[in-house]
């Protein structure tokens, strides 16, 4: 058995196994992780409500140190919930719509 891959046989058939790659759990997982985090989620909502804001504004507005807000936006980033855009020495931050539309669609499935 592969370290990154599980393989089920449904009802002892052997004949349509059921593969699992643990390898795209684990991305999948981090990706959930990074939404389901009270400030995330409260850093994502600042920038949907602000558009186009900087990493200094959120720090500012949440009231958190400049690294923390740096840190929770580079998860954020990682797993595609926002993106960026540079203007000069700036980098405006906008929340990933298409993602997030993404990510409601994964949960409706999971959910049924």
């Amino acid at each position: 058995m592969s370290n990154y891959l599980l393989t089920f046989s449904p009802n002892g058939d052997q004949k349509t196994p059921i593969e699992v790659d643990l390898l795209s759990v684990k991305k999948a997982a981090l990706i959930y992780r990074a939404i389901n985090h009270k400030l995330r989620q409260q850093i994502l909502k600042l920038i949907d409500e602000t558009a186009n804001i900087t990493v200094t504004d959120i720090y500012v507005k949440l009231r958190l140190e400049q690294s923390v807000a740096s840190q929770h936006l580079a998860v954020l980033r990682k797993a595609g919930f926002v993106v960026t855009n540079r203007d000069g020495k700036y980098i405006h931050y906008a929340v990933n719509k298409e993602r997030m539309h993404e990510l409601n669609q994964c949960i409706e499935i999971l959910l049924k």
